[in-house]
């Protein structure tokens, strides 16, 4: 099987490190758009990371994962938890996203082939759209 996702995933995670690294406190609260600073920009990804290691495990732990179909419902679901993202301050974010960019990358590590066969015949190809738009903003 192939794993060269793995180092792609550590690829992207040492990217987003750094650009979390260097966000200062007013970077974080930069405007992306008219309801989104950096900081609520920098929440879809800890959110969907999370989303996916629960899923992972339930797959592992059950052989199969139920994934509700999300296509058109991720701007939705997103937009109905920006008021509670309004109030993470910076710190607690650039914590968050990078530990569940950490939980879900070790888990898709240690995941048997059958599963990682499974889970990838069934999800589409994951996109990190919206951490290259807090890229381009924070630079």
């Amino acid at each position: 099987m192939d794993r060269s996702s793995v180092a792609e995933n550590e690829a992207e995670r040492a990217r987003l490190q750094a650009v979390v690294a260097r966000l200062t406190d007013p970077d974080m609260a930069r405007a992306m758009s008219e309801e989104w600073t950096v900081v609520v920009g920098l929440k879809p990804l800890a959110f969907w990371d999370g989303f996916s290691l629960s899923k992972f495990m339930q797959w592992e732990r059950t052989g199969r994962g139920d994934i509700p179909p999300l296509r058109g419902m991720g701007d939705g679901m997103n937009h109905a938890v920006l008021p509670w993202w309004w109030t993470i301050a910076p710190a607690k974010m650039r914590h968050a996203v990078v530990a569940a960019a950490e939980a879900v990358d070790r888990k898709a590590e240690t995941l048997p082939a059958p599963i990682i066969e499974a889970i990838l015949s069934v999800v589409p190809d994951h996109s990190r759209a919206p951490f290259t738009a807090v890229s381009i903003w924070t630079r």
